[in-house]
């Protein structure tokens, strides 16, 4: 099933929680509300989203580092990692002190109504207030939900570095990710997640499983607006800039196929049969997605490449997301094939067309193929198709205009603020490092060291 909300009591407050299954009718004969739902703790479930929990972690460090790190120059490739990792000590930080409740905290938000905490959640669980031992979320503690959705929080602006990779200056980067964090990521995460009176999740009844709008669009969108406002690399595209260790690149998207079943099976957030089946069809368009790039890119360059394959395959991963927890098996095919074709010829053919330097193909990857997935999402849920079912009330059309709207959406919400974020940034440290500090390499001048042997 898709991510829908339910509100449980925690802590003394009303606590969004993201939960699997089908909302149940109140009988019309009865006239006595429904008795609240107690949470109860399941060993199994909890052991289940300890271990996604990981897994999610895995996928930034060390998988996506070692993926970015391999497709820059050697001499960048420090620089790249520690972009990785700085994002995961910082985001950790801010989401601890105020970005977990403003994700999630529901308190003044109510079903039907859009009001100020459809777009941002309340400060109720700022500093992390009244997540205790005791205290749950569905069966699982709440301390485990809280630091599952912070591994999402961690990962979305760290796939941003690709697009800028060899040129932001690093305090720069800090800058302009904790701030994005904070107006972009947070409100997108609320309002497709936040729970009843959320204003793309509820309101517009956009399927979003597991982040194809919140994480892949979002940060798709703003990587294509950073190698923009910062510029092509010195050089581009005149001169060749091939990766300079695809082993690293390899292990690394190894890494994200396994850690991503953390991410969209784990979105269940129990150990159930939505989690099995998000577990399968991530397999499934996965290996897709991974074959139909390498067969677009043999017939058109006239040979496959590991790095096109393990590019296919992440596509995959991206499309999936926000369909996994609603398409079935022959959906999932679908999609994959849909992702893998469409992110190569993204780019390739349209990133020279344009001209935009996206050093890692941050927007050919994640923003085109999140934009996939999440219309796909709305068609390959249809039962027709072998999903789950489309959201309650909602025809086929209906359902795929609500996606596109959720699309639509992300894409200027992130887009505009992205820009404006970026230009504050530049003001304030500047963005882009020299000409003398780029022909160097940002391992020696920004961090004076070196992550290789030159």
């Amino acid at each position: 099933m898709m991510r829908m909300m339910r509100v449980v009591k925690s802590g003394g407050l009303l606590l969004a929680a993201l939960t699997p299954g089908l909302v149940l009718a109140q009988e019309a004969a009865t006239t006595v509300a429904p008795a609240a739902v107690v949470p109860v703790l399941n060993s199994g479930d909890t052991a289940w989203m300890l271990t996604s929990t990981a897994l999610v972690l895995f996928m930034t460090i060390p998988g996506l580092a070692l993926f970015y790190a391999g497709m820059v120059r050697a001499k960048n490739v420090l620089s790249v990692m520690m972009q990785c990792f700085a994002i995961t000590a910082l985001v950790t930080v801010l989401w601890t002190l105020y970005g977990y409740s403003l994700a999630f905290d529901a308190t003044g938000m109510e079903a039907g109504v859009i009001n100020l905490n459809s777009f941002i959640g309340a400060l109720g669980k700022a500093f992390l207030s009244g997540v205790t031992v005791e205290s749950l979320v569905l069966t699982i503690p709440e301390t485990v939900f809280m630091v599952f959705q912070m591994t999402f929080a961690i990962i979305t602006p760290a796939l941003i570095v690709g697009a800028f990779a060899d040129r932001m200056k690093f305090s720069a980067l800090l800058l302009f990710m904790g701030i994005w964090f904070t107006v972009v990521y947070l409100p997108v995460a609320h309002m497709v997640w936040g729970g009843p009176g959320s204003l793309i999740g509820d309101s517009w009844k956009v399927l979003d499983f597991a982040g194809g709008t919140v994480v892949h669009i979002n940060a798709g969108i703003a990587g294509l607006v950073a190698c923009l406002v910062l510029g092509k690399r010195k050089g581009y595209p005149q001169v060749a800039m091939p990766p300079h260790n695809l082993t690293y690149t390899l292990i690394g998207a190894s890494m994200l196929w396994v850690g991503w079943f953390g991410f969209n099976a784990g979105s269940a957030v129990a150990a159930n049969g939505s989690a099995g089946m998000a577990m399968a069809v991530t397999q499934i368009a996965t290996a897709m997605a991974a074959l139909a790039w390498m067969f677009a890119e043999w017939l058109t360059h006239g040979k496959p490449s590991v790095l096109g394959i393990a590019s296919g395959a992440v596509a995959g991963l991206v499309a999936i997301t926000p369909a996994s927890g609603t398409a079935g098996p022959m959906g999932a095919l679908l999609i994959g094939a849909a992702s893998g074709v469409l992110c190569f010829l993204a780019s390739t053919k349209l990133k020279r067309a344009l001209g935009y330097d996206d050093s890692l193909d941050v927007f050919g990857v994640h923003c085109i193929g999140g934009i996939v997935g999440a219309i796909l999402a709305g068609l390959c849920a249809d039962k027709l198709m072998g999903g789950v079912g489309l959201v309650e009330g909602m025809t086929l059309g209906g359902q795929l205009f609500a996606q596109f709207k959720g699309v639509v959406f992300t894409l200027i919400y992130s887009g505009i603020l992205s820009f404006v974020i970026l230009k504050i940034v530049d003001v304030m440290v500047g963005l882009r490092v020299t000409e003398e500090q780029e022909t160097e390499g940002l391992d020696i001048a920004l961090h004076d060291e070196r992550g290789y042997n030159l």
